[in-house]
C-alpha cells in the first residue's frame, strides 16, 4: 500500500473546524456502548444466575433494536435536528440502566429491545458528523481515524466492564456503564456537531427513498455487513481454538495482537495516497480470514490473525467512505443509521453462524466456512454494485461524489 509522508493527511483532516473535537470526543463516547453487552451478559449469567442462552437471547433484543433505531433515529435527526434525537435517547438511556438491574430476565428481554431501539446513536453521529465536515477527497484519513478509535474502544470497554462486573457486581457496573451512556450523549448534545456540509440547504425535502437506495448503496451495505460477520466470526472461532489449549492469558494475548494489527492497518490506510475499492478490501479479509484455520498452539493463531488484522480497520473504514458518498446530504441522516443497522446485523449474524460450526464440526471449519462465505458476499456486493442505478431513474452527474465513488 503505496503511502505519503503519514501524518499529512491526519493533520489536514484533524485542522479542519470542528473534527477534532468530535474525534477526541468519539474515543470517550464509544466506552461505554462497546462495555454495555458483556456487562448485559455477566449481570444475567452471574446476577440472574440463567445462563449464557439466556444472556445470548438479551443480548440478541438489543442488537435488533439497534438495528431497527438507528435508520428510524438517523432520519430523526434528518428531520429535527441532531439534538432532539439525543435528547430522545438521553432519557431512554437513563431510565433503561437505572431500572435494568432490578429487572426480571423476561421483563429485561423487552426492555433490552426498547433500550436498544432507543440508544444513543453514538457511532452513527460520529460517522455522519464526519462526512458532514469533511470534504469527500479527505474522508479516507478521516474515517481510518474513527475506524482506529472503535478498535481502541473495543480494546479498553469490554476489558472494563468485565472488570466492574466481577470487582463491584453487575449492579454498580450497570450504574457506570450507563452514567457513561447519558455522559457521551450529553457531550455530544453540548458539542451538537454538524450533521449535514456547510453548503447544503438545511431545509430543502428530503428526496424520495427510490432516489438514493439504489443497487450501490445496497451493494456497500451488504458489503459492511460481511466484513462484519468475517470479523465477529473469526472472533469467536479463535476463542473456541485458543480456550481449550493455551494458558489462562492466551485469549488476551492472540486479541492484543489482533487489535494492534487492527490500528496498524487503519493508520497505514489513512495514510495511503488513494483508496481502495471496499469490495476489494472485504474479499482480501475474508481470504486472509483462511490463514487463520491453520491454526495449532495458541501462539500461532496471533501470528496467523495478523494479514485479517491488517485489513479489519481498513475495510470498516472503506465501508464508511463509501456510504458517505453515496448518501444524499437531506437523508444523510437515515443512510448512515442504515450503515449503522448493516454494522450490527452483521455482528449478530457472525457471532451465532460461528458458534453452530464449532458446535457442530470445529473452530477451523468454522473459520473456513465464515471466510469463504464473506469473501463471496464481497464478490457478490461487488457485482451488484456495477449493476449501477436502477433502470429508469436518471443517473448523478459525473463530477459529484457519488460518480467518484464509482471509479
Amino acid at each position: 500500500m503505496t503511502t505519503t509522508a503519514p501524518a499529512t493527511g491526519y493533520r489536514a483532516v484533524l485542522a479542519l473546524p470542528g473534527v477534532t473535537p468530535l474525534v477526541v470526543l468519539s474515543l470517550f463516547a464509544r466506552l461505554p456502548a462497546s462495555a454495555a453487552a458483556i456487562t448485559l451478559t455477566l449481570h444475567v449469567v452471574l446476577t440472574l444466575d440463567l445462563g449464557y442462552a439466556a444472556a445470548g437471547a438479551v443480548g440478541a433484543a438489543s442488537t435488533v433494536g439497534m438495528a431497527v433505531g438507528a435508520p428510524l433515529l438517523g432520519r430523526l435527526v434528518d428531520r429535527r435536528g441532531l439534538r432532539t434525537a439525543l435528547a430522545l435517547t438521553i432519557v431512554a438511556a437513563a431510565g433503561f440502566w437505572a431500572v435494568a438491574p432490578r429487572l426480571s430476565w423476561a421483563v429485561l428481554l423487552g426492555a433490552a429491545f426498547v433500550g436498544g431501539v432507543l440508544s444513543v446513536p453514538v457511532y452513527s453521529v460520529i460517522r455522519q458528523s464526519l462526512a458532514a465536515l469533511v470534504p469527500a477527497p479527505q474522508r479516507r484519513p478521516a474515517f481510518a481515524l474513527d475506524s482506529m478509535a472503535v478498535e481502541l474502544s473495543y480494546i479498553v470497554g469490554p476489558a472494563a466492564g468485565s472488570l466492574l462486573v466481577v470487582q463491584f457486581g453487575s449492579p454498580v457496573a450497570m450504574a457506570v456503564v450507563g452514567a457513561g451512556w447519558v455522559a457521551s450523549g450529553v457531550a455530544l448534545w453540548v458539542l451538537d456537531p454538524a450533521t449535514r456540509a456547510g453548503d447544503a440547504a438545511d431545509d430543502g425535502p428530503a428526496p424520495p427513498v427510490r432516489a438514493w437506495l439504489d443497487r450501490r448503496l445496497v451493494a456497500a451495505l451488504l458489503v459492511t455487513s460481511a466484513a462484519v460477520v468475517l470479523i465477529f466470526g473469526m472472533e469467536l472461532s479463535v476463542i473456541a481454538a485458543v480456550q481449550g489449549d493455551g494458558p489462562a492469558y492466551a485469549i488476551a494475548a492472540v486479541n492484543a495482537v489482533w487489535c494492534l494489527s487492527s490500528l496498524t492497518g487503519g493508520y497505514l490506510y489513512g495514510a495511503a495516497r488513494r483508496s481502495f475499492p471496499v469490495f476489494a478490501l472485504v474479499a482480501a479479509l475474508g481470504l486472509a480470514t483462511l490463514l487463520v484455520a491453520l491454526g495449532g498452539p495458541w501462539w500461532s493463531y496471533a501470528l496467523l490473525l495478523v494479514p485479517a488484522g491488517l485489513l479489519c480497520a481498513p475495510s470498516l473504514a472503506a465501508s464508511s467512505e463509501r456510504v458517505s458518498v453515496l448518501a444524499p446530504e437531506s437523508a444523510r441522516g437515515v443512510v448512515t443509521g442504515l450503515h449503522g443497522s448493516a454494522i450490527t446485523l452483521g455482528a449478530a449474524a457472525g457471532t451465532p453462524l460461528a458458534g453452530v460450526l464449532i458446535d457442530a464440526a470445529s473452530p477451523a471449519v468454522a473459520v473456513l466456512v465464515i471466510g469463504l462465505a464473506g469473501t463471496a458476499l464481497a464478490g457478490g456486493a461487488a457485482l451488484l454494485a456495477r449493476g449501477g442505478r436502477p433502470a429508469g431513474q436518471r443517473p448523478r452527474n459525473s463530477s459529484t461524489p457519488a460518480a467518484i465513488a464509482d471509479a
